[in-house]
């Protein structure tokens, strides 16, 4: 089985994003990057479905600027086989024969959590999304989703998308050897003219804003002032 594993560059998730003063955007200038964090749990569970034999091969993959590269290699480092920069996942879907699809559920720069469901629409391949825990067998894959009564589990014939939740795992760090050796391991590269996809946007960025601060907390010395002011104040009572 084929693993295609898609990573997101995003500002490090440590890291106080700051809007542009001119408010088209975020700035990223000298910003820490780093991989999606729910990328690096999809990551974490294609490298132990390869380890436990269900799988063959993992790619990794990523869709934007030259600079991704140094994300891939991070996934490289981690257990990947080989990786792939491009700008279109389902082309390269198509080109590799791949079997299986895992994606963070979203990123944390835009939180959209729309890439896997609508991957899965474009190829025409079940969907495990939300998922807390994945077993391969018998050319099938059985995914429990977190949902919001509870968990889910579904049985989906590959291939398939998976994309990950946070209790799924818990993603390792790279070591050192492992680094070193990562820089020897492939990166292919390609363009949107190559796999005949076209990837312009529709999309115009109007403006950008910070989210307005909160004020500071309060101390209340008694159960009495605190409902006073839930309902003087806060008017919440």
């Amino acid at each position: 089985m084929k693993v295609l594993v898609a990573i997101k560059r995003v500002v490090d998730a440590y890291v106080k994003v700051r809007v542009k003063s001119d408010g088209t955007g975020v700035d990223l200038a000298n910003a820490k990057m780093a991989i999606n964090p729910f990328c690096e749990i999809a990551v974490e569970e294609a490298i132990r479905m390869k380890e436990a034999g269900a799988a063959d091969e993992v790619i990794a993959v990523s869709i934007g600027a030259t600079q991704c590269q140094e994300q891939i290699r991070t996934a490289l480092a981690l257990g990947a086989d080989r990786g792939i920069l491009i700008e279109n996942d389902e082309a390269i879907i198509d080109k590799e024969g791949i079997d299986l699809v895992i994606l963070g559920k979203q990123s944390i720069d835009t939180d959209n959590n729309q890439t896997g469901q609508m991957l899965a629409a474009l190829c025409n391949w079940p969907q495990g999304t939300f998922a807390c825990n994945a077993e391969v067998r018998d050319g099938k894959i059985e995914v429990t989703r977190e949902i919001d009564g509870g968990e889910q589990t579904v049985l989906l014939n590959l291939p398939a998308v998976l994309t990950t939740d946070l209790r799924l795992n818990e993603p390792r760090y790279a070591s050192l050897p492992n680094i070193m050796k990562a820089k020897k391991k492939p990166i292919d590269t390609t363009t949107p003219a190559d796999l005949g996809v076209d990837v312009s946007s529709n999309l115009k960025t109007l403006s950008v804003e910070a989210p307005a601060e909160r004020s500071a907390g309060i101390m209340v010395e008694s159960v009495d002032e605190l409902v006073a002011k839930l309902k003087t104040e806060a008017k919440v009572i």
